[in-house]
């Protein structure tokens, strides 16, 4: 207990050193026009509208602040646990929730003054090695009373999150009476529900609770998949952590050491304090050599997979952006996730870092075609329309000014012209990038057309809001090549297989690959094998993405992608 207690009392120590240096000093090394712009944003920034995104986010952080996450025995046990709750507070909504066979239910709770007294009146049990509260709580066998309360009964919601099997998805879309009913049942299999996305929200304000004792105004902040509309059941979680910004700033004690340094400093200790006293943090590995340091952790409450990087707002405006594509036209989602789908059947994408294309270049990849079929605008365009509430910068002064009203967009897209099934979209991608001139042209949205490759990258796509990125440019010529192959393979068995048949369709496309695995990282021809020695190991070594958020630098140490298996605290 001793050494526990000099440990909290030097991390806390420490973190408070490089929160102050990292998050309330970083501002300072903006360069001049930068810093003007982003002070008179933030001047502003108070006063003007949110956008729907942003109204969005508030509302569901909101709903995890008044919410708490309690284990029980079994559903059967909701009645006894709502009319247990019901002496604190008037109840809001009721989710269950299974995890590794767990029994849990997500308490949503009409006034956080109810969340208040429930925290003054709970317990620790005797065996409690490190006494801290926390939003995740047990529910003990006891005598049931009945609270008298003339609120309306609160019914159990109770939603499948768990993937369809193979099987039962395959019967499901062989039910379908076209590719484009396919496409839907597809995404309404695969989407995030609305438990999903509130346990998220619910474990970002889990790490707020702990964050915020040790810093104040710091805050916990969900973007990527998990936000943007493009995730998928099981997705990773990306975090990011933000502070409250204001003109009046803290003194603190200065340090010499470059800001790549005080990040890396930063999340090390942050890492350690998680593990020993965050409950239900669990495998926790710094990848701290990254371009963006981050801290992979898996949240064993929900068994997510979890990415916590510092003050990178860059991110959080990318979801914004992504997201807003989403709402423009009801086709956009259900395209991207089949596409997802596809490509990770075919094993073209890839959890682990390497030379394969991951699924924020792929998305992109799918908006820009259909910035080519005159269904979503430029993002230039967007930023032509966009008006003083819409400004953004970052903390290092890029630019993230676009439109975030949807219906201040030009008639044309906002009546589309273009009015093509899924079935015809999702052909046409296929067809339109099996043809592509990757050698000579790049993808970019925020032009909208394609443009002069600037890299020798074998695949360019440049980064809507840091043009000077290249978000694919870990893709060799010989993943690029398996590619453009696995969707001439789309095209044919489109093309082939009729609807009625066992394999028609969605199903054809989503077929198991049964190519060795170590197609990913050798040859598929001998042609190819010269292609990966002509690209050497640099294009593995540069960068890869992490779901939607950022690039990551592959030269990280190894032993940090270990996972080590640790107790839950």
């Amino acid at each position: 207990m001793a050494l526990l207690s000099r440990i909290n009392s030097n991390t806390i120590s420490l973190l408070n050193h490089y929160y102050c240096k990292k998050f309330i000093m970083g501002t300072s090394r903006l360069k001049s026009h930068n810093c003007f712009s982003t002070s008179i944003t933030k001047q502003h920034k108070n006063s003007k509208q949110e956008s729907t995104h942003e109204t969005k986010i508030i509302k569901r952080r909101d709903q995890a602040c008044r919410s708490l996450l309690i284990q029980v025995h079994s559903s059967n046990s909701y009645k006894d646990l709502y009319n247990y709750c019901l002496q604190f507070g008037d109840i809001s909504s009721m989710h269950h929730h299974i995890n590794d066979q767990q029994n849990y239910i997500l308490v949503e709770f009409t006034n956080i003054v109810s969340i208040k007294k429930i925290m003054s009146s709970a317990s620790f049990t005797k065996e409690d090695f490190t006494p801290v509260k926390s939003s995740i709580l047990w529910f003990r066998k006891g005598q049931i009373r009945l609270q008298k309360s003339n609120q309306k009964k609160v019914s159990l919601f109770v939603e499948n999150n768990m993937l369809p099997n193979e099987e039962k998805r395959t019967n499901l879309l062989n039910d379908a009476k076209s590719i484009s009913g396919q496409i839907i049942i597809l995404y309404e299999m695969m989407k995030l529900t609305d438990l999903e996305i509130r346990l998220r929200f619910h474990t970002a304000h889990h790490l707020e609770q702990y964050f915020s004792r040790l810093f104040e105004n710091i805050k916990v902040l969900p973007f990527g998949s998990s936000i943007n509309g493009f995730g998928r059941k099981m997705c990773d979680l990306d975090l990011v952590l933000d502070n409250i910004t204001s003109r009046l700033v803290f003194h603190s004690k200065f340090n010499n050491n470059s800001k790549r340094y005080e990040t890396k400093d930063f999340l090390g200790i942050l890492a350690d304090t998680m593990q020993y006293f965050i409950p239900g943090i669990l495998n926790v590995r710094k990848i701290l050599h990254a371009q963006v340091p981050i801290i992979k952790f898996c949240y064993n409450y929900t068994q997510t997979e979890c990415d916590l990087s510092a003050t990178n707002m860059t991110a959080i405006y990318m979801t914004e952006l992504l997201n807003l594509y989403g709402e423009m036209d009801w086709r956009v989602r259900p395209l991207v996730i089949a596409i997802r789908a596809w490509a990770k059947s075919q094993k073209l994408t890839c959890d682990s870092p390497g030379h394969w294309i991951t699924n924020f270049p792929l998305t992109l990849l799918v908006l820009f075609f259909l910035q080519q079929k005159k269904i979503l605008p430029s993002l230039q365009l967007l930023k032509l329309y966009s008006t003083h509430d819409d400004v953004r910068y970052t903390e290092n002064g890029v630019d993230c000014t676009f439109l975030r009203d949807i219906n201040k967009l030009p008639a044309d897209y906002k009546y589309k012209i273009n009015q093509d099934s899924l079935e015809t979209l999702l052909y046409d991608f296929f067809e339109y990038y099996s043809t592509f001139d990757f050698q000579t042209y790049g993808i970019c949205i925020r032009e909208g057309v394609q443009i002069r490759k600037p890299s020798r990258s074998a695949l360019h796509i440049t980064n809507p809001l840091e043009t000077t990125l290249n978000v694919s440019k870990n893709v060799n010529v010989c993943e690029l090549n398996r590619i453009i192959s696995k969707m001439h393979d789309a095209i044919y068995m489109l093309e082939t297989n009729e609807f009625g048949s066992n394999n028609w369709g969605i199903i054809s496309l989503l077929k198991a690959n049964n190519d060795n695995e170590n197609l990913k990282k050798s040859n598929t021809t001998k042609g190819q094998t010269k292609n990966i020695e002509e690209c050497s190991e640099d294009s593995y070594k540069n960068s890869y993405e992490i779901s939607d958020k950022f690039e990551v630098s592959v030269e990280a140490n190894i032993d940090e992608t270990k996972i080590k298996e640790k107790k839950t605290v």
